[in-house]
């Protein structure tokens, strides 16, 4: 049986990149597949690196039926020996269902990239279903780093280099705009304290400050 995998990771971590690798591969064996996009950084119907690569794909909206999609698609004729889909977090809980459903039903693997949590900390209803659904959930070995060293773990969304909490959950944007909204990737303790690239180089002429009142 086909199987339904969760590529997942913070920004920056080359979730795109391995996508469109595998995509890559599949097709040098001589299979085709389907890329699905969703609120790409470079435009509708794109999957793309920040190394510079890039492919044409399906954008998929709220309202798109993937189930119906692939379905129609195979009815046309078309080969499709695979299912790639990125920005994954940004697909609906039943379009989730729908990828779930093409892996059980027409025996199609199903490899779904995106992050697990938005700027708030919040899981993502996409990556919530993806979670409870899929055969395996894989976290990218590809570390991303907070301006400290450290493991980055959370994604900040930053306006003019300053972390914000508030706003719309889906917003795109891209890492390292410092002066426009843009985002970040941060360990835990510089999320909590809301400490950014920015903000630590306005801090460095005095000491971080302690995540507790001084007596």
């Amino acid at each position: 049986m086909a199987e339904m995998i969760f590529f997942t990771g913070t920004m920056d971590c080359g979730k795109s990149t391995l996508a469109l690798q595998m995509d890559y591969n599949h097709r040098q064996r001589g299979m085709s597949g389907l890329m699905l996009a969703s609120h790409d950084r470079a435009g509708e119907a794109t999957v793309s690196s920040r190394l510079g690569l890039s492919a044409r794909a399906v954008e998929v909206e709220d309202t798109t039926d993937l189930w119906d999609l692939v379905v129609g698609r195979l009815t046309a004729g078309a080969r499709i020996d695979y299912v790639i889909g990125d920005e994954a977090q940004f697909y609906t809980a039943e379009q989730v269902d729908h990828l779930a459903r093409v892996a059980d039903e027409l025996d199609l693997p199903v490899y779904a990239f995106g992050i697990l949590t938005d700027f708030r900390t919040r899981l993502f209803p996409g990556s919530a279903r993806l979670v409870e659904l899929a055969d395996r959930v894989e976290t990218l070995q590809v570390e991303a780093l907070c301006w400290c060293g450290r493991r980055a773990t959370h994604n900040a969304r930053t306006v003019g280099g300053v972390m914000v909490t508030e706003g719309e959950q889906v917003v795109v944007g891209d890492i390292g705009v410092a002066d426009e909204l843009g985002y970040e990737v941060l360990c835990r303790q510089h999320h909590r304290r809301r400490m950014t690239a920015a903000s630590a180089r306005v801090a460095e002429t005095g000491p971080e400050p302690l995540p507790f009142a001084a007596s």
